[in-house]
């Protein structure tokens, strides 16, 4: 399979079918889709359609029963193998015996860094994401936004140029979403990464997103794929804009069509 050389994932007519005892579910139909270099892209659809088995399938935490699916040109075994992307999980899923400075240094052990290169990192991670100053606490002393912010740093500290997220900030009241969300968009200003972000919500997809892939129920489609209109600045007024609720909207149709499609 060929891909543009500006593709960080490329797939094509990827499907993936899980074999249970009352037959076969497909997860996955004929999904194709490109990722740029630097696109931030939001997945939404209602559960089950697929949008977090897609991202694990790019994470080579799943397998594709068929089609063509690559990361940064490889495939997504090389991919992990050479360590091509961080995962946020939408639980921190931090050790709680391990202070912060110490879960966000985990990976970077097992990558075999040295001591100083670990203490340089960690400190750059905990400055992008606003907890400098955290490193010693442990887990059970931050609120739930601080651990997820820890979480990010830790998929940070390697410097992987691709960054997937299923649903970091759903269980979060809506006060700390938005926050997270302003504090997610400057990070992706400041870092330059590829983004790929599961979410149920369509204004976070919409604020967030340079694209966004309206995903249908089982098996998992992808009806539509919306370039964002909106402008690189964006505080969070911005979602009473009519270009904002045009864009939602058609999200909102897009989910709407898949329902109907099912039938």
């Amino acid at each position: 399979m060929t891909s543009s050389a500006s593709s960080v994932v490329a797939a094509r007519n990827l499907c993936l079918t899980y074999d249970t005892n009352d037959g076969p579910v497909h997860a996955l139909s004929n999904v194709d889709l490109d990722v740029r270099k630097g696109d931030f892209v939001s997945f939404i659809g209602p559960s089950g359609c697929g949008k977090t088995t897609f991202l694990r399938v790019i994470a080579d935490l799943e397998r594709k029963s068929s089609g063509d699916i690559t990361v940064n040109g490889m495939s997504p075994e090389e991919a992990r193998k050479a360590r091509a992307y961080g995962y946020v999980f939408q639980a921190a899923a931090l050790y709680p015996w391990r202070t912060i400075e110490k879960n966000i240094a985990l990976p970077l052990e097992i990558m075999g860094y040295d001591k100083n290169e670990q203490d340089k990192r960690i400190a750059q991670t905990l400055e992008l994401v606003n907890l400098s100053g955290f490193e010693k606490k442990f887990p059970w002393q931050l609120s739930g936004g601080m651990q997820q912010r820890a979480s990010i740093a830790r998929a940070l500290a390697f410097d992987a140029d691709l960054l997937l997220m299923d649903e970091p900030f759903g269980a979060l009241d809506e006060i700390v979403r938005d926050h997270l969300n302003e504090q997610l968009l400057k990070l992706w200003k400041r870092t330059n990464k590829t983004i790929c972000f599961v979410t149920h919500s369509i204004p976070e997809a919409v604020y967030l997103s340079t694209k966004i892939v309206v995903m249908s129920p089982r098996p998992g489609r992808v009806t539509d794929v919306i370039e964002s209109t909106l402008p690189t600045e964006r505080p969070l007024g911005i979602r009473e804009t009519p270009e904002f609720l045009e864009i939602a909207h058609r999200v909102r149709e897009g989910l709407r069509a898949g329902h109907s499609y099912e039938e």
